[in-house]
């Protein structure tokens, strides 16, 4: 894992590194829910995904989406190193298009989502939309993962205060609107109980219960 975090130190990007404390409680969350079949949308270099990859049996597999392999690569050296790249299914494009056709099949064989954890961290303008296709993926008494509901601590702040400022904050403002979204629909849905937990960037844990 620290291998995975120096490498990806080294990137443009490297904000977008899942913080190591958020990594080590999906690890255990896993472990204690009894995962098996996993879904990620939003994969980056990799570093949750190893995290989520190490802590599944032997037999267990992630379906991680992105729309770049590029970054991948970066962390599938180490992902082959720690011994579970044969747990790892990476499919590369838009993340709404392969959801909406592993629904169809939920739909098909009338069956109950399959998935025992998804987890996201990807475009935060399609959160919402990817909630009303996650809901229904995973297995009731499921988890869904929502990376970055802090938003910087911007969901708190004052709508002015957040758009005060350059180009960053101007990327935080536009943002912060989805994010708010997000939590308010979380809260009010009646398929999932939440837990806002304020680790990293903000993770708020979604049980579904219908």
């Amino acid at each position: 894992m620290k291998e995975l975090r120096d490498a990806t130190d080294k990137q443009p990007l490297r904000c977008m590194l899942t913080s190591p404390d958020e990594a080590q409680l999906l690890g255990m969350l896993l472990k204690l829910i009894g995962a098996k079949n996993t879904l990620e949308v939003g994969v980056y270099t990799g570093y949750s995904l190893l995290a989520t990859a190490l802590a599944l049996p032997d037999d267990g597999k992630v379906l991680a989406m992105d729309i770049k392999r590029e970054y991948y690569e970066i962390g599938l050296p180490m992902i082959k190193k720690a011994g579970v790249a044969h747990k790892v299914d990476f499919r590369e494009g838009p993340a709404l298009p392969m959801l909406d056709r592993l629904l169809e099949d939920v739909r098909r064989h009338a069956k109950h989502g399959s998935f025992d954890f998804a987890f996201v961290d990807a475009d935060k303008d399609n959160y919402l939309n990817y909630h009303e296709r996650l809901v229904r993926l995973v297995r009731p008494g499921g988890v869904i993962g929502y990376d970055n509901t802090l938003w910087c601590g911007t969901v708190a702040a004052d709508t002015d205060a957040v758009a005060a400022g350059g180009a960053g904050a101007r990327v935080l403002a536009y943002y912060r609107h989805f994010v708010l979204e997000l939590n308010a629909s979380l809260a009010a849905d009646p398929r999932v109980e939440i837990c806002h937990l304020t680790i990293g960037d903000g993770l708020t844990l979604c049980r579904r219960i219908k």
